[in-house]
C-alpha cells in the first residue's frame, strides 16, 4: 500500500484539526505506520517459514498455521489504519467542497482570493461540526472492533509458544511452535496500546468538541433578537 498518499491526504485534513486532532495524527503516523512499515516485517517475516510442527505429514503444517492465524498480525494491522484513516476522508471532502463552492462564487463575480483560499483553514462549526465529530466516531468504533477482533481471533494477546493442531491430515495431536512468541507478544502488546492511546485521544477530542457546541449554543440563542 502506499502510505505516503494516505499521509499527504491526512496532512491536508491536520490542517483543519483540533491540537488534539493534531496529536492523534502525530502518534498515528509515528508510532503505528512507520513502526508498521519499518519494524513490522522484520519481526513477522519468518511468521509462515519458522513455524514448525512436529510432524512430517504433508499439509499438516499448513493446516495448523491457518487454523491458529487465520490472518497474518501485519495485514490485520494494516486492514484496521486504512479504516482508522478512512473517516479522515470524510472531513477531506467536505473541505474541498466547501473551497469549489467559493471557487464557483469567485466566477460568478465575488473577489477571492485562490491562493489565500488554498491555505485557508475551516473553523470547526455548522456542518463540518457534524462531518468531523461523525469521523471521529466512526474511528473509536473501528479501533474497538478491531481490538476485539485481536483478543477473540488470537485467544489473548499472548502469542503462545507452543499450540496443539488435530486438525486432518495431521496424523494425531500434533505439537507446533511459533518462531520468537516473546518478541511477537512485546510487538502485539505495543500496537496494541498504542491503538488504545489512539483511542483515548479520539474520546477526549470528541467530549472536546461536544462540550464546545454545547457551551456555544447557549450563548448563540442569547445572542438573538427578542420581538
Amino acid at each position: 500500500m502506499d502510505w505516503g498518499a494516505l499521509q499527504a491526504i491526512l496532512g491536508g485534513v491536520n490542517k483543519h484539526s483540533t491540537s488534539i486532532g493534531k496529536i492523534w495524527l502525530t502518534v498515528l503516523f509515528i508510532f503505528r505506520i512507520m513502526i508498521l512499515v519499518v519494524a513490522a516485517e522484520k519481526v513477522w517475516g519468518d511468521e509462515q517459514q519458522d513455524f514448525t510442527c512436529n510432524t512430517q505429514q504433508p499439509g499438516c503444517k499448513n493446516v495448523c498455521y491457518d487454523e491458529f492465524f487465520p490472518i497474518s498480525h501485519i495485514r490485520l494491522w494494516a486492514l484496521q489504519l486504512i479504516f482508522v484513516s478512512t473517516p479522515a476522508l470524510l472531513v477531506a471532502m467536505h473541505v474541498a467542497y466547501r473551497k469549489q463552492e467559493k471557487r464557483r462564487k469567485s466566477r460568478k463575480g465575488e473577489k477571492i482570493d485562490i491562493e489565500a483560499l488554498k491555505m485557508q483553514k475551516f473553523h470547526i462549526e455548522g456542518s463540518l461540526w457534524w462531518t468531523y465529530t461523525s469521523s471521529i466516531f466512526f474511528r473509536i468504533l473501528f479501533e474497538a472492533i478491531f481490538m476485539y477482533t485481536f483478543y477473540f481471533m488470537y485467544n489473548g494477546y499472548k502469542m503462545p509458544r507452543l499450540v496443539k493442531c488435530s486438525a486432518w491430515p495431521c496424523p494425531n495431536v500434533v505439537d507446533c511452535f511459533v518462531s520468537r512468541p516473546t518478541e511477537k507478544t512485546m510487538f502485539t502488546i505495543f500496537m496494541l496500546a498504542v491503538s488504545g492511546i489512539c483511542m483515548l485521544l479520539n474520546v477526549i477530542e470528541l467530549s472536546y468538541l461536544v462540550l464546545k457546541f454545547c457551551i456555544r449554543k447557549p450563548r448563540t440563542t442569547k445572542s438573538l433578537p427578542s420581538h
